[in-house]
């Protein structure tokens, strides 16, 4: 069974840092491509940054200089390092591993800025 299990999100300062991270089990993660994704309530999800199994990043516009995405494939564990955090930072966060037709999700954590 494949899980992906987000962690560290939470209340946040604006201006603060939060680092996400996203636990793999049941896939042999190094294989797959990862990314994060966020949410906000009615609006589409939208991707935030991604790590192919090489090691390619994208960063998305709206936060790049400000968030970094990271992987560990000994952990099995993806990481997204967000700094300066703004108000409209706050989403839903996914984690996401995908390799060809194989697409995983995990359950999203909060991440909420706010004074």
């Amino acid at each position: 069974q494949v899980q992906l299990v987000e962690s560290g999100g939470g209340l946040v300062q604006p201006g603060g840092s939060l680092r996400l991270s996203c636990a793999a089990s049941g896939i042999i993660f190094m294989l797959y491509h990862k990314a994060w994704y966020r949410q906000v309530l009615g609006k589409q999800r939208e991707l935030v940054a991604r790590i192919t199994a090489v090691g390619n990043i994208e960063i998305a516009d709206s936060v790049k200089g400000r968030f970094t995405i990271s992987r560990d494939n000994a952990k099995n564990t993806v990481y997204l390092q967000m700094n300066s955090l703004k108000p409209e930072d706050t989403a839903v966060y996914f984690c996401n591993a995908w390799l060809r037709e194989y697409d995983y999700w995990g359950q999203g954590t909060q991440v909420t800025v706010s004074s």
